[in-house]
C-alpha cells in the first residue's frame, strides 16, 4: 500500500501515517509487559482504581464546580501560628477584593454615588493669555489628583472641563462663560446623574472620609436657607414687592420643600460665589442655563459685569422671581471655605476655614491677585494629609511627640 503524506483511515481500522508499515495502527498493542496484559485490560484496571466511569467527570454539580470561584469573593480570616508561612500577597488580594466590593456598592444606585458628578475646571485659559509655568502645572496636577481621589473613594464621576480661552467675539475672550456649555455636556454624558458639583481649579477637598450624602444630601433641608435676608451682603430686596406675584413668588422660603431645590451655592463677603456650587438636573436648571449664558445678555452687560457669570446670576436672581424659588444658600464653610487673605485676614469664623470643624472644601479664591496660589494649595494639601492619618499613624506621631517633650527636643527646635 502506498502511504499518503497525511494520515488517512485504513480499511481494517486504525490509521496509516507516513513512516509506518502498512499494518501499523490496525491492531492494538499485543502486550506491554512480559505478563501479556492487554491494552484494554490495563485501561479497565486503571478505571477501577480511579473509582469512576471513564465518561464521567469530577465535580459534576454546579456548586462543586464553582466552589473555588465563589469562595474567592469572600475575604478570609485565619489564625496563623508563628511557625506558618504567610504569603503577603494573599492579604493584599483579600483587601483589594473587599475594597472593590465596597466601591461597587458606592457607585451603584443603592449606594448613591452614581447620582453625583464632580466637574473640575482645568487648563484655565490653556496658556493663551500667558505661559503656564511649573507652579501652574503643579496646581493643576495636584488639584486633579485631589478630586479624583475623593470621587473614587465615594463612587462619584469626575469630569475635567478644559477651559481653554476662546475668542467667541471679535473683541472679547469668553473662557469664563463656558461653564454653562460644560455643565450641559456633563448632563448629556451622565444621564443617570442628578447633582453636578462645579469646583474651580484652586480648590482643595480637605476631608476624604466625609461623603456628600453624609455632609449635605441625607438631610438637605436642614442645611439650606432660602431667605437671603439671613445673610445679604448685596442688600437684595426679598421677596419682590410686585403685587402681581403669586403666593410662591411672595414667599420668603419658597415652598419649603427640599425637592424644589435646584441650585445650591454660597455667599462670601461680596455676594454670590461660584467657586463651588451644585446644580440639579431639572427643567428649572434648563431654563436657568438658557438665560444665564444667553449671548444677548452677555453682549449687553459684559463690560459692566466684572465677575462675569457671577454678576449675571446675581442680576437674574434679583429680577426673576421664579429663579428665587429654586435657589438654596448654604453656609459658606460647608462647601466653600476661604483661606486667610480672601475676604479678610482669616479671623471670620463664618467665612474662613476652621480646622477643628473639619470643613470639607477650601477655595483659594482670588489667590491670583497678589497671593501665591501654589503655596496655599501645598499648605492645604499637607494639612489634609495630616488630618487624614490612619489610627496607627496618629498613635505613632503621638509617641514621637511625647518622646520629644520628654527629651526636650521640641524646646530646642
Amino acid at each position: 500500500m502506498t502511504l499518503s503524506r497525511s494520515p488517512s483511515p485504513h480499511p481494517g481500522g486504525g490509521w496509516s501515517s507516513p513512516g509506518l508499515i502498512p499494518a501499523s495502527g490496525t491492531t492494538s498493542p499485543g502486550s506491554l509487559s512480559p505478563g501479556g496484559i492487554s491494552w484494554a485490560a490495563a485501561k479497565s484496571k486503571s478505571e477501577e482504581v480511579r473509582g469512576y466511569p471513564s465518561f464521567s467527570t469530577r465535580n459534576s454539580g454546579f456548586f462543586s464546580r464553582q466552589r473555588h470561584k465563589i469562595s474567592t469573593w469572600f475575604p478570609s480570616f485565619r489564625r496563623v501560628s508563628s511557625h506558618d508561612y504567610i504569603d503577603k500577597d494573599d492579604y493584599g488580594r483579600n483587601w483589594k477584593r473587599a475594597s472593590g466590593i465596597v466601591q461597587t456598592y458606592r457607585r451603584s444606585p443603592i449606594g448613591g454615588g452614581s447620582k453625583f458628578v464632580i466637574i473640575l475646571g482645568s487648563n484655565v485659559e490653556g496658556g493663551v493669555m500667558e505661559w503656564k509655568g511649573a507652579r501652574e502645572w503643579a496646581i493643576e496636577r495636584n488639584s486633579i489628583w485631589n478630586k479624583r481621589r475623593y470621587a473614587e473613594k465615594w463612587g462619584y464621576e469626575l469630569e475635567l472641563a478644559n477651559l481653554l480661552a476662546k475668542k467667541r467675539y471679535s473683541h472679547e475672550w469668553r473662557e469664563s462663560w463656558e461653564k454653562g456649555d460644560v455643565i450641559r455636556e456633563a448632563m448629556r454624558k451622565y444621564p443617570d446623574a442628578e447633582w453636578f458639583w462645579w469646583l474651580d481649579l484652586n480648590t482643595w477637598v480637605m476631608e476624604y472620609d466625609i461623603s456628600l450624602q453624609q455632609h449635605l444630601f441625607n438631610d438637605l433641608k436642614s442645611h439650606v436657607y432660602r431667605d437671603i435676608t439671613a445673610y445679604n451682603p448685596l442688600n437684595i430686596t426679598h421677596p419682590l414687592p410686585e403685587f402681581w406675584l403669586d403666593e410662591l413668588g411672595r414667599s420668603l422660603e419658597g415652598d419649603g420643600q427640599a425637592d424644589s431645590l435646584n441650585m445650591l451655592l454660597t455667599q462670601d463677603c461680596a455676594g454670590f460665589n461660584l467657586g463651588s456650587f451644585f446644580l440639579r438636573r431639572s427643567l428649572w436648571t434648563d431654563r436657568l442655563l438658557d438665560i444665564w449664558w444667553d449671548p444677548v445678555m452677555y453682549e449687553q452687560m459684559h463690560m459692566e459685569w466684572e465677575h462675569k457669570e457671577q454678576d449675571a446670576l446675581e442680576y437674574i436672581y434679583q429680577s426673576q422671581p421664579w429663579v428665587r424659588s429654586g435657589v438654596g444658600f448654604l453656609p459658606q464653610r460647608s462647601i466653600n471655605a476661604f483661606p486667610p487673605g480672601a475676604c479678610g485676614d482669616g479671623e471670620n469664623p463664618v467665612i474662613h476655614y476652621q480646622q477643628n470643624a473639619h470643613d470639607l472644601v477650601v477655595n483659594m479664591a482670588g489667590c491670583i491677585f497678589g497671593r501665591d496660589c501654589w503655596s496655599e494649595i501645598y499648605y492645604y494639601r499637607e494639612l489634609s494629609n495630616w488630618l487624614g492619618r490612619s489610627g496607627w499613624e496618629q498613635f505613632r506621631d503621638g509617641l514621637t511627640d511625647l518622646y520629644d517633650r520628654m527629651t526636650g527636643k521640641d524646646k530646642d527646635d
